[in-house]
């Protein structure tokens, strides 16, 4: 093969992504590294997050992403009820939560006053994220 790499597909994300394979060591293919920046759907849903006081406000229950540009737009905030009974979802707009790696877990600038009257929906009822409830969403949070 002339010194040149053979290119396999490998899965990641969901996304095609290419993995170098050395010619002169087939099945060996170029170790792909997910750095620790990244992290997967699964470890975020269920993440506590907090006010910036410290006090729980709730979980990530889902994550909202972009068809076309792949980017997590929202993250479903689980809030109230009483063991996941009666509970709202509450999309906050992604950019809003930080990491914090002391409280392992996310932070946003919010209370629980200001939640209350954020936009919300029941398990049951999760509405279309066209552009009118995303405005809606949006324009709630400054944004």
């Amino acid at each position: 093969m002339n010194g040149r790499h053979r290119v396999e597909d490998t899965r990641c994300l969901g996304f095609a992504v290419r993995a170098g394979v050395p010619p002169d060591e087939p099945g060996k293919e170029t170790a792909m590294t997910i750095g620790s920046n990244v992290i997967s759907s699964d470890r975020v849903e269920g993440t506590t997050v907090y006010n910036p006081a410290g006090d729980k406000l709730g979980s990530i229950d889902d994550l909202m992403i972009d068809k076309v540009s792949g980017q997590v737009r929202y993250a479903v905030l689980e809030f109230g009820g009483f063991l996941g009974m009666g509970t709202d979802r509450y999309p906050i707009p992604w950019n809003m939560l930080k990491y914090d790696t002391s409280q392992d877990g996310y932070v946003v600038p919010l209370d629980k006053a200001t939640l209350d009257g954020a936009p919300r929906y029941a398990d049951s009822s999760v509405p279309d994220y066209d552009d009118d409830y995303t405005s809606t969403v949006n324009k709630y949070y400054g944004f």
